[in-house]
């Protein structure tokens, strides 16, 4: 929806404040080209950024002030019509037609438990004179961001790290422990930590209060990985209801709206309920594919949502080497960390694709895989809970149903087994520590045990466990950081409707079959779509993800410039000449290490621009 930018700094006079302000918003102008707005009392100054999306007027700009509190804000409260009938009846009125007022009627009603009454995604600071506060909070699962500078009751805040490197206490100093974290796991960001040591990201699903010069940091919402026994149908029925809502509720806006469309299951589900199930009758999506040997080419699965519903209305774009090499400083630029894949590349094209047929707002499928276990690595939680649990001749079926799914040799089923039985014997940080230390050639300069891994063990099923860490730690801040950041770059908000606080909660709280059974992953979404998504999309067997021909054709073709040359750039962090090694075996065709030595290019061009 918007950039947020605020500062409060006691040291500042008001025209600093002013002009440090607005030169955090005007580099993260992209986020709101619709207006700019200030708000400045005593040592607090607020910043906005505003993407108009649901309230088009001048009356819901930004930052806004209701009953003495002001807001800037960031993000989207679908459910903000019901919250708005629920205050009008304890006596509050409005005079906008948009979510911002809904959310500062809420606070002044429920103080800092008004997030517990939000479906939606924010990132949001509320001044507050009365108590001399300023109150800022995250969306449960960090669809939204906000990052943050604090020394000694100095504060700045912002959506993007690029703005708050505007500060003047900001020091360019590289946390060289999310250097290790984002080469060997991929992770862009690891709760609090970023890649610059100064900078914090405020966690999902935590408040954030500055107060008497001094910040408290407060978990206000829990992901309950206990589960529930259920009839499967019960679950299906319960989920087809609750996702058809949520993509009815992340349909709500007042601009264009469109769909990142691939061939497979989750963006399907989104566009095929949109033509089924709401008022949509012109839905716009919008897919990037690639042509030639080992490459993905979707279209066919997407040919038959079109022959379903002929109101979609299908966009492609399928770049050239020439044109990734044309945009890769760009997407560099914007990251604000390191690439850990091509495939942020791509999405960045679907934006891109989505902007010039003039669309504000899409929908997404991010999450889905989060949180039913739709990567093949589930299997292994769902045969060592079989396992664990003494069912052996369960966990047999399981492993030979998946292999036989996946069409598996001899070779690759051993392998299963072997994991599987690994995973019932290790908890889920002993098994990020040995991937750590384990799945590439270690070529830091710093030994692996001196890097922290903050991977949690929750109660319950190790589906469940390793489930919760996808979505709180390991993967999805990292696919929702390029979602944010490639979205805004276009002026576009991307929503995620797979990520409705009340599905996520329904999806841990089923039993495991219901999520995984006998090879089949994400069980309950196929069934629950049965009769909506083509047939020919359900019963898909393989799991693609978003490929892009980076790692192996990009390096070697349009970007093997960013091979080139001494590799000192990142010296401080890696032994050179191991590297040298690694780049050299690549070149000579040796593709074992390709998406690592990928990630060894993309740092060592994030540092170019530091």
């Amino acid at each position: 929806m918007c950039g947020i930018a605020g500062i409060i700094d006691a040291r500042l006079s008001t025209d600093d404040l002013r002009n440090i302000g607005q030169k955090m918003l005007e580099v993260s102008r992209h986020r709101g080209p619709d207006n700019r707005g200030v708000w400045g009392q005593g040592a607090t100054w607020l910043g906005h950024n505003r993407l108009s999306i649901i309230d088009l007027s001048a009356a819901s700009h930004q930052p806004m002030e209701y009953r003495k509190n002001t807001m800037t804000f960031n993000g989207e409260i679908y459910n903000y019509l019901e919250l708005r009938e629920e205050l009008q009846r304890d006596g509050y009125t409005f005079t906008t037609a948009g979510d911002t007022e809904v959310v500062l009627a809420a606070y002044d009603r429920w103080g800092h438990h008004c997030v517990d009454h939000f479906i939606g995604m924010w990132a949001l600071a509320i001044w507050n004179p009365t108590s001399q506060e300023l109150f800022c909070s995250r969306d449960r699962f960090g669809i939204k961001p906000f990052h943050y500078l604090e020394e000694n009751g100095r504060f700045y805040f912002a959506s993007e790290i690029k703005s708050v490197k505007q500060s003047p206490l900001f020091v360019n100093t590289i946390n060289e422990q999310q250097v290790v974290r984002g080469l060997y796991l991929g992770w862009m960001h690891h709760w609090e930590e970023t890649y610059f040591e100064c900078i914090k990201s405020l966690p999902a699903a935590h408040n954030l209060v500055w107060r008497n010069n001094k910040i408290s940091i407060t978990h206000y919402a829990t992901l309950s990985t206990a589960q529930h026994e259920a009839p499967f149908q019960e679950s299906v029925e319960a989920f087809r209801e609750l996702f058809i809502n949520s993509v009815q509720l992340t349909a709500r806006r007042d601009v264009a709206m469109g769909v990142c469309l691939s061939g497979g299951l989750d963006s399907t589900s989104i566009a095929s309920v949109l033509a089924s199930q709401t008022a949509e009758h012109d839905v716009k999506t919008f897919t990037a594919f690639y042509t030639g040997k080992n490459n993905v080419d979707e279209r066919p699965y997407i040919n038959h949502v079109l022959q379903r519903y002929p109101t979609i209305n299908d966009f492609y774009i399928s770049p050239t080497d020439n044109d990734v090499a044309e945009v890769l400083h760009n997407i560099v630029g914007i990251m604000d960390a390191p690439l850990p894949s091509s495939s942020y590349v791509s999405q960045y094209f679907v934006m891109q694709l989505a902007a010039q047929h003039g669309v504000k707002v899409v929908l997404d499928g991010q999450g889905s895989d989060e949180i039913m276990g739709g990567y093949m690595h589930s299997m292994y939680r769902v045969i060592a809970d079989l396992l664990k649990g003494g069912n052996a001749v369960g966990a047999i079926a399981e492993w030979n149903a998946h292999s036989k799914r996946q069409g598996y040799s001899t070779k690759r089923k051993i392998d299963v087994l072997a994991k599987s039985v690994l995973t019932a014997v290790r908890d889920e940080p002993q098994l990020y520590r040995l991937e750590l230390a384990r799945t590439y050639p270690w070529v830091m300069n710093a030994s692996a045990s001196n890097v922290p891994l903050h991977v949690e063990m929750p109660s319950g099923s190790k589906l469940n466990a390793f489930l919760h860490n996808l979505v709180h730690v390991t993967l999805l801040p990292t696919l929702l950081h390029t979602e944010d950041l490639n979205s805004m770059a276009h002026s576009i908000e991307s929503r995620v409707p797979f990520l409705d606080h009340r599905l996520v909660e329904l999806c841990f709280a089923m039993p495991n079959s219901h999520k995984v059974h006998r090879g089949e992953t994400k069980r309950v979404l196929r069934a629950a779509m049965r009769g909506i998504v083509p047939d020919e999309v359900l019963d898909r067997k393989d799991k693609t993800g978003f490929i892009t021909p980076g790692h192996s054709v990009w390096l070697r073709g349009a970007l093997k410039h960013t091979l080139d040359g001494n590799w000192n750039q990142i010296s401080d962090f890696v032994d050179t000449q191991a590297v040298q090694k690694l780049v050299a075996e690549y070149r000579a065709g040796n593709d074992q290490h390709a998406l690592f030595v990928w990630r060894l290019a993309m740092l060592r061009e994030f540092l170019k621009g530091q």
